[in-house]
């Protein structure tokens, strides 16, 4: 009796949906448990899905571009007998002609890596590419297909303009003199539904706060080589995070998601922080349990997620599970950005803007003076459904309070 199984797209609690990237295997193809079948990108990350068992794929039921929901089937596989043996790169067996023979073989010989998915062969031929040279970012260090595209990309921007006469469908599409169409990145028509659909949802209010960051800043300016030594960068964003930590902990209202019937209030902190790639779009990692993290572990934490992001590199599990959201909009310049959209399905986020020093009317001894603080604007914009102004003014002022009574030696 023939037995079928059935390839799902991963659950993600999230509900993101994907895109089918491409397909690693063909209809008829043998496959081995663990083997890369397809490839799938959300507004995320990229996703790699190996085959459930050993079997023989005999049904694809999504197509490549086409969009997926958590749970839904992809493809069916017939399921073996007797395992399969994992397919093995022919340029292990053949050497293939050209330069692309070369990049191939320089790939075996300088270091032995996973086995290459059709597409990553493919991809490495046609660019003249050694699988050496780039960091694979699969399961087991398995170089997948974006690995080789982003590979490409990063190398392009390192080199001249492109010549004047490029492939057709390389060229964005003219509409007029003067002006092109640039196709949307899955990346950016997730945002922009994501956004959309926050804003129709959600009634935003944005409440503004200012915040002295004199002690912080004479905190880092102390401890920072330290870190560096102990291997984190001490950024403000992880002050900003400790401190939003607490806050949340004494408001969990705020640190919740909402629902037609309730208010959802999460026991662990989990902060997501706003991580900008470019015109590529925009990903928000998490650190998660953050209330178990003194600021040395925030600031480690914060420095791999980060590099992970800009990297290509994040986990699914790194990108979910938020309950709150920072975005550090002043890290470019700005000095107020309002409303910042929320991040649903959570209740608020907190915008924090550009520090600058500026002149204060201060209290000291009791009487009134005139000082120069570093100062900064920090905004929270939240749902109107879970949150109102008064519950928002408190929790920004705990923020604040934090900030600015920040302890000489606290970590």
């Amino acid at each position: 009796m023939t037995r079928l199984t059935d390839v799902l797209v991963p659950p993600n609690e999230e509900g993101t949906r994907a895109t089918v990237l491409r397909w690693c295997k063909q209809v008829g193809d043998a496959v081995a448990k663990d083997e890369p079948l397809v490839e799938l990108e959300t507004d995320k990350v990229t996703v790699e899905i190996p085959a459930p068992v050993d079997g023989t794929l005999v049904e694809i039921l999504k197509q490549a571009n086409a969009e997926v929901n958590p749970d839904e089937v992809l493809a069916r596989l017939r399921v073996a007998a007797t395992p399969v043996q994992k397919a093995v790169s022919p340029a292990a067996t053949a050497a293939p002609s050209g330069t692309a023979a070369s990049a191939v073989t320089a790939s075996s010989s300088r270091e032995p890596r996973q086995p290459l998915s059709p597409s990553v062969r493919r991809l490495l031929e046609e660019h003249s590419i050694a699988a050496a040279d780039i960091a694979g970012t699969g399961r087991d260090g398995r170089i997948t297909a974006q690995d080789v595209t982003r590979h490409v990309a990063n190398a392009a921007t390192n080199r001249a303009p492109p010549p004047a006469h490029a492939p057709a469908h390389e060229q964005p599409q003219v509409t007029q003199p003067g002006s092109a169409r640039v196709p949307h990145t899955a990346i950016r028509r997730r945002v922009a539904e994501h956004m959309t659909r926050s804003l129709i949802d959600a009634p935003h209010v944005t409440t503004l706060f200012e915040a002295d960051l004199t002690r912080v800043l004479a905190h880092r300016t102390r401890h920072a080589a330290n870190y560096e030594t102990r291997g984190a960068r001490l950024t403000l964003t992880a002050y900003f995070i400790g401190a939003c930590v607490q806050a949340l902990r004494a408001h969990p209202e705020v640190n919740a998601t909402f629902h037609a019937d309730a208010l959802e209030l999460h026991t662990d902190v989990n902060i997501g922080v706003g991580t900008a790639l470019g015109n590529q779009g925009l990903i928000v990692p998490v650190i998660h349990r953050a209330q178990e993290l003194r600021l040395f572990d925030l600031a480690q934490r914060l420095g791999r997620v980060v590099q992970a992001a800009r990297a290509g590199k994040l986990t699914p599990a790194e990108v979910r599970g938020g309950t709150f959201t920072i975005s550090n909009h002043g890290v470019g310049g700005s000095l107020l950005a309002a409303p910042i959209v929320i991040n649903q399905p959570q209740v608020a986020i907190l915008g924090v803007g550009k520090v600058e020093r500026r002149v204060c009317a201060l209290e000291v001894d009791g009487a009134e003076a005139i000082g120069v603080r570093s100062m900064c604007y920090l905004t929270l914009t939240i749902d109107h459904r879970a949150l109102d102004a008064f519950q928002a003014n408190a929790f920004l002022s705990s923020v604040v309070a934090t900030l600015e009574h920040w302890p000489a030696d606290g970590s």
